[in-house]
């Protein structure tokens, strides 16, 4: 399977940072590609994105201050394919981008994502009370993926948060 690059560049609103790019992703060279992913309809329904974007328009997402990037870069069925040592070297790469890319917020598609490269062991979703690099907001949505089974509105709530924090 082929990585997915990266979407990203100085001067960002909010960095989206996933866990690694599904085999959907892979295949098609776009993130959040999975049919069932809702990724891309909780940004429309949110407000922070004007229109439901599809998969392949995700280079969009600069025109709106907006980036992705994923703790680790090997594409796979599954999250939980990913190796302790994959996130290890993810962690090391994922904080030299935000150092260098400095986005105003870093939001974390998936409570395992940010346990992961925080290594804390109880978070919940929301912004969290202390930020990994100063001047960078740590922000935690539920994962999008068809897999979870968090209901539609409650995953809103939380973009619809983040977009207060962005726009308000």
């Amino acid at each position: 399977m082929n990585p997915v690059p990266d979407i990203i560049t100085t001067d960002l609103k909010i960095l989206f940072i996933g866990f690694n790019p599904g085999e959907r992703s892979a295949l098609t060279g776009y993130h959040f590609a999975g049919h069932s992913n809702r990724f891309w309809k909780l940004l429309a329904l949110s407000g922070l994105t004007p229109c439901q974007l599809r998969p392949e328009q995700d280079r969009l997402l600069l025109s709106y201050g907006y980036g992705i990037s994923n703790i680790v870069a090997r594409p796979s069925k599954t999250a939980a394919e990913i190796t302790k040592d994959e996130y290890k070297e993810g962690r090391t790469i994922l904080l030299d981008k935000l150092q260098r890319y400095q986005p105003k917020i870093a939001c974390y598609v998936g409570i395992g994502v940010y346990k992961e490269f925080a290594q804390r062991s109880v978070v919940k979703c929301g912004i969290q009370d202390r930020n990994i690099i100063p001047k960078i907001t740590d922000f935690i949505v539920p994962s999008p993926s068809g897999l979870n089974r968090i209901k539609l509105d409650d995953q809103l709530s939380y973009y619809q948060q983040l977009y207060g924090l962005v726009f308000c």
